[in-house]
C-alpha cells in the first residue's frame, strides 16, 4: 500500500531521510532505515573536505531551526568508505555539491556506482562562498549543472531547489529541460538569523543560516503545488513535515515522496514508523489503495 517507485528506485514507503541530518556515517544511515524510512539521503558532500563554519552552527527558534553548518563534510573519498558499508537493501541517495558543473560531475562519477540516485544540492542558503544557493537561483547555472551531471551519470538525478527565488517554476523548468529525473522541493529558507539578548550579538558564528522546520511547510507546499503544474518529472517534498497529515498535504500538492529532517530533532527516529503507520491507517479510512492515487489530488 505504501510502496513507491521513484525514478526506478523502489521504496517500501514514501518517506526519506532529508540531507544534512544523521547522514554522514553508514551506521547512522542504516539506523534510520531500520527505524522505518523508505530511503536515506546522505549529508551533502563535495570533492574535497570542507571544515564548514565554527560553532555555534544551529539555534532553535519558534517553529523551527536555523543552521549554518557551511556544508561541512570530509570529502568524497571519505564518504565512499561509508557508502560501501551501507546495507545492500537500503535505497541510498547521495547529496552532492560543488562550485562548478565539472566539480559536480567529478563527485557524481565517484559515487554513482554506490548509490541509487544523486541529489544535486544547488540551493543551500548558508553555503560558504562559491557554493550553493547562487547556482539554484540562476536558471542558466541550474541548467548547466544538471545537464553536465545527467550526461555523465547513469543513475537518476534529482535537483534540490531553493525557495529563495522570484519564480521557482522558472528554475524547475530549466532543471527539467536539462534532463533531471526528479526535483526536490525545498531547501531551507533564508538566510535567517537570531540575536542573543544578553550579548546583543548574532548567535550563529556565520550570523546567518537556513530556516527549517514547521515554519517553512506552507511555503514548501506552495512550491510543490506550483511546480507540479509546471513540470512532468516526479517531485520530492521536504520542509516542516512532522506527522502523517503533513505527508498527505505534500502528496495532494503533487509530491511522489517526502523527506523528513528537522522533525527528528523534536521526535527522534521513531517519527518514520509513526508517520507510516498513521499514513496507512488514513489511506484505509479514505479508501486509497496506493500512494499514486493521492499524488496531485489537490489539482483536481
Amino acid at each position: 500500500m505504501l510502496d513507491v517507485n521513484l525514478c526506478g528506485v523502489k521504496m517500501r514507503n514514501p518517506t526519506m531521510l532529508a540531507a544534512g541530518v544523521l547522514g554522514i556515517t553508514a551506521s547512522s544511515l542504516n539506523r534510520v532505515y531500520h527505524h522505518g524510512a523508505g530511503a536515506v539521503v546522505t549529508k551533502s558532500f563535495s570533492l574535497e573536505p570542507n571544515m564548514g563554519y565554527k560553532n555555534p552552527t544551529i539555534v532553535e527558534v519558534p517553529y523551527g531551526l536555523i543552521n549554518a553548518m557551511g556544508l561541512s563534510n570530509p570529502g568524497v573519498e571519505s564518504f565512499k568508505e561509508e557508502l560501501y558499508k551501507i546495507e545492500d537493501r537500503i535505497p541510498v541517495v547521495a547529496s552532492i555539491y560543488g562550485s562548478s558543473p565539472s566539480e559536480f560531475v567529478k563527485v557524481a562519477l565517484e559515487v554513482q556506482g554506490l548509490v541509487d540516485m544523486i541529489e544535486l544540492n544547488i540551493s543551500c542558503p548558508h553555503a560558504m562562498e562559491g557554493y550553493g544557493a547562487t547556482i539554484g537561483q540562476d536558471p542558466q547555472l541550474t541548467f548547466k549543472v544538471v545537464e553536465a551531471v545527467k550526461e555523465a551519470c547513469k543513475v537518476p538525478v534529482a535537483a534540490k531547489l531553493t525557495p529563495n527565488v522570484t519564480d521557482i517554476k522558472e528554475i524547475a523548468l530549466k532543471a527539467e529541460e536539462a534532463g533531471c529525473d526528479a526535483i526536490t522541493l525545498i531547501n531551507s529558507l533564508g538566510p535567517a538569523m537570531k540575536i542573543d539578548l544578553k550579548t546583543g550579538k548574532p548567535i550563529l558564528s556565520n550570523k546567518f543560516g537556513g530556516l527549517s522546520g514547521p515554519a517553512i511547510k506552507p511555503i514548501a507546499i506552495r512550491c510543490v503545488y506550483e511546480v507540479y503544474e509546471t513540470v512532468d518529472v516526479p517531485l520530492i517534498g521536504v520542509g516542516g513535515i512532522t506527522d502523517y497529515k503533513d505527508v498527505v498535504e505534500f502528496l495532494y500538492a503533487g509530491a511522489s515522496a517526502i523527506q523528513i529532517g528537522s522533525a527528528i530533532f523534536y521526535h527522534g527516529l521513531g517519527i518514520f514508523k509513526k508517520v507510516c503507520d498513521d499514513l496507512k491507517a488514513f489511506m484505509k479510512r479514505e479508501g486509497f489503495k496506493s500512494i499514486n492515487k493521492m499524488v496531485g489530488l489537490a489539482h483536481g
